[in-house]
């Protein structure tokens, strides 16, 4: 009788393969992408299957190498650069089973120039949820009759800058870069290393049969919502990995939470940001719009002074501030009376939209993180640069300097552990970029 395999171990080994041919950013996204590709082997067991996007602003920086690593491991896989809405809609609802959609350059879909994309972004949003079908109507001789395709898959993304954000908010994203000089991979080939990895598909797939249904993990308090559905079934998977999984699993998810959600937000959602830094360092409770304009534009790195090749101005101040219904009052200062803002109208707002995150400035003596696994995997520093487009595509380009996992607010750790031994720390600055659909629009 064969003894059970230990799924702890197994993972363990999933890591380790696709660690010697893919760069990560971090150690979190590493974990992330293993859990990502045991998950795609239950799929009948989640409610909700999260996407995992492989983002970077410049080509050659392993995105397809991700996917080409994730295509050996994952159940009926489908790689593909260019296909119809047609063709992913019939292959998702296959009666074999649901696909793992791997789906490269996704940029060029939701690019400006890319046409009918509608069909594709509607499978994507609605497909990570059990259940979610396509509704489409056919026409046999004269007769034009109703059919539901079913729509729930796993799907990996790779891609150029940012996506929509309603696929962003479904996505676990890992933001790749191009190796440093004194980062090494093994080269990746098809004919010499997928059978290594076809075998430990094959042990992954009998191993997650034993993953409960009905047990579902206790979330970290970091994690709620949509993240919550996101993380949901990784971190059961690891949970019934055991060993140190289970643990491992939920520190670095609350590290790439506690991440994504600094640098979610629209430019409207910047904008109240920066109006609330600007009362708070005031210290007032109303301002005069000349006097907020000013404060605004003298931000450093702020993008107000170059909308659209135009500065904010009091009209477009009042506009945005109107979508969040705010509206500039008349304010009386001795015997003088101005237009202008009052604290009070903008405390509600700010208690919604705005999340207070000291700034990382001036660290001092960090480079890099030594992997916990021994295998002299680091984590160095990225670049992110951030294209930041106003409503009428006018761009800004902002550019920041940042560590993932090491680094939190106010100069803690985001994810504390002996197991992550920091060994040095130059200069870190909390990422600013945006999310908003127009991140993607000008840079393809």
């Amino acid at each position: 009788m064969d003894e059970p395999i230990n799924g702890a171990e197994l993972i363990d080994r999933v890591e380790r393969y696709v660690g010697r041919f893919v760069a990560y950013p971090s150690e979190a996204a590493r974990v992330a992408h293993v859990l990502w590709i045991v998950h795609t082997h239950r799929m009948d067991a989640w409610e909700s299957t999260p996407r995992i996007s492989f983002l970077s602003p410049e080509p050659k920086s392993g995105k397809t190498r991700a996917l080409e690593i994730t295509e050996v491991l994952v159940p009926r896989p489908v790689l593909t650069v260019n296909t119809t809405p047609a063709y992913l809609f019939r292959k998702v609802a296959d009666e074999a089973g649901p696909p793992t959609i791997l789906y490269d350059e996704i940029d060029t879909v939701f690019g400006p120039k890319a046409k009918d994309s509608e069909d594709i972004r509607g499978l994507l949003n609605a497909g990570h949820r059990r259940g979610a079908v396509a509704g489409r109507c056919v026409v046999k001789g004269k007769v034009i009759e109703t059919e539901e395709l079913p729509a729930y898959c796993a799907v990996a993304l790779a891609g150029l800058n940012d996506l929509p954000d309603t696929i962003m908010s479904r996505s676990i994203i890992i933001r790749m870069r191009r190796r440093s000089p004194n980062e090494t991979i093994e080269p990746f080939r098809h004919r010499v290393h997928s059978k290594e990895g076809f075998a430990l598909r094959d042990e992954i797939a009998e191993w997650s049969k034993i993953i409960q249904v009905d047990v579902w993990p206790v979330m970290p308090d970091e994690i709620t919502d949509r993240d919550a559905d996101i993380w949901e079934p990784l971190l059961a998977a690891a949970d019934a990995a055991g060993g140190a999984w289970p643990e491992r699993a939920r520190r670095h998810a609350v590290a790439m939470v506690t991440g994504s959600n600094m640098t979610k937000g629209s430019l409207g959602v910047r904008l109240l940001g920066d109006i609330k830094k600007v009362f708070d360092v005031s210290g007032k409770d109303h301002l005069s719009t000349v006097d907020l304009i000013t404060a605004l534009l003298a931000m450093d790195e702020s993008p107000w002074g170059d909308l659209r090749g135009k500065a904010l101005d009091a009209r477009g101040l009042a506009r945005r501030l109107n979508n969040y219904e705010v509206k500039p009052r008349s304010l009386r200062n001795g015997s003088s009376t101005f237009k202008g803002y009052d604290r009070a109208d903008l405390t509600d707002v700010w208690s919604r939209y705005v999340t207070d995150v000291t700034d990382v400035t001036d660290v001092t003596d960090v480079t890099d993180v030594t992997d916990p696994m021994g295998e002299g995997y680091t984590i160095p520093f990225a670049e992110r640069p951030t294209n930041v487009t106003d409503d009428g595509g006018g761009v800004v380009e902002s550019s920041k300097r940042y560590m993932t996992d090491v680094v939190g607010i106010n100069d803690e750790p985001l994810c504390p552990s002996p197991r992550v031994a920091v060994t040095s720390v130059t200069s870190v600055t909390k990422p600013t970029g945006l999310t908003d659909a127009e991140l993607f629009a000008e840079s393809n």
